[in-house]
């Protein structure tokens, strides 16, 4: 049974009467009606509805920060009366992107789910960002600068970046001794994105992206390892996607003497005065794992 005040603090914080009933296992009518009971009660409009789009009064915002604060305080204080069990429960709710995802959260998911018999995993992987709010995710996993928000980003980690080719390649075209060398290559990439993004080195200089030329871009981890293996360009890319066919000598890094920068990578999830345990927990083992495995 969801109190008034719980329904409401749901749908503000999904955005709209259809997400917060969607998560809830309600019909929107009826959520509808009970906030409308709610606003009755208080003699106060506290919701600005619309077709999309839901968002608090000014008088509701308040009330919802009121509420959050003590729906906060309280489950604090109900994790500290129970901290000595240490027991993780409940669902955790996480995003990725696909190939880091099922490189470094799967396994620490899986190790998660080992020790706590009564947590429940999602793990929504994708290339593109979810929707912390809207999609009720705990914490998502993202790789780069944190973009400002309203969401927290703690930082666990980085991802040293490579530039590498075959040597069937190198054979072929020439090995490239400096960065201006690499105007005369052909390059797979990953994603439109990455050919409109400079070559950032460690220094701050850059190869710009203009001088850059490709024939191919896909989004798929494993595709560009098997084309770059076969000879069709350089990459740029993650070291623990290359790690195996480096030591194998399958493909060879590029300009070892230029330090590429690394990319950041974040912990984001939305700012509240209390953590999750199962959050918290997440967040630390995957730092730990990320450390131990890049």
């Amino acid at each position: 049974m969801h109190s008034l005040q719980q329904l409401f603090i749901q749908i503000v914080e999904a955005g709209s009467f259809k997400q917060a009933a969607e998560q809830m296992h309600m019909e929107p009518s009826s959520l509808s009606r009970k906030i409308a009971a709610l606003e009755k009660r208080l003699k106060v409009k506290l919701l600005h509805r619309s077709t999309r789009h839901t968002r608090p009064t000014d008088l509701g915002q308040r009330y919802y920060e009121g509420l959050r604060q003590l729906l906060d305080d309280e489950i604090a204080l109900e994790e500290e009366i129970t901290s000595g069990v240490e027991v993780l429960k409940g669902t955790l709710r996480v995003s990725a992107p696909v190939d880091f995802g099922a490189e470094f959260v799967v396994p620490v998911v899986h190790n998660m789910l080992k020790s706590a018999p009564e947590l429940a995993v999602e793990l929504l992987l994708s290339s593109h960002f979810a929707n912390l709010i809207e999609q009720n995710i705990d914490v998502a996993v993202r790789i780069g600068d944190a973009s400002k928000s309203n969401l927290f980003a703690k930082k666990i980690g980085e991802v040293p970046r490579v530039l590498v080719a075959s040597h069937h390649y190198l054979r072929r075209y020439g090995t490239p001794e400096t960065p201006d060398d690499l105007i005369n290559h052909n390059f797979v990439l990953y994603s439109p994105i990455q050919a409109r993004s400079d070559i950032v080195f460690a220094d701050g200089h850059k190869f710009p992206h203009t001088k850059m030329r490709s024939n191919i871009t896909v989004n798929s981890v494993s595709a560009i390892r098997t084309l770059v293996k076969d000879g069709l360009g350089i990459h740029l890319g993650p070291a623990w996607v290359f790690k195996e066919a480096l030591d194998k000598g399958d493909v060879c890094k590029l300009l070892a003497k230029y330090t590429l920068k690394s990319f950041p990578i974040h912990a984001v999830y939305v700012a509240r005065a209390y953590l999750p345990k199962k959050t918290e927990e997440f967040i630390k083992q995957l730092s730990k794992y990320i450390e131990r495995g890049i």
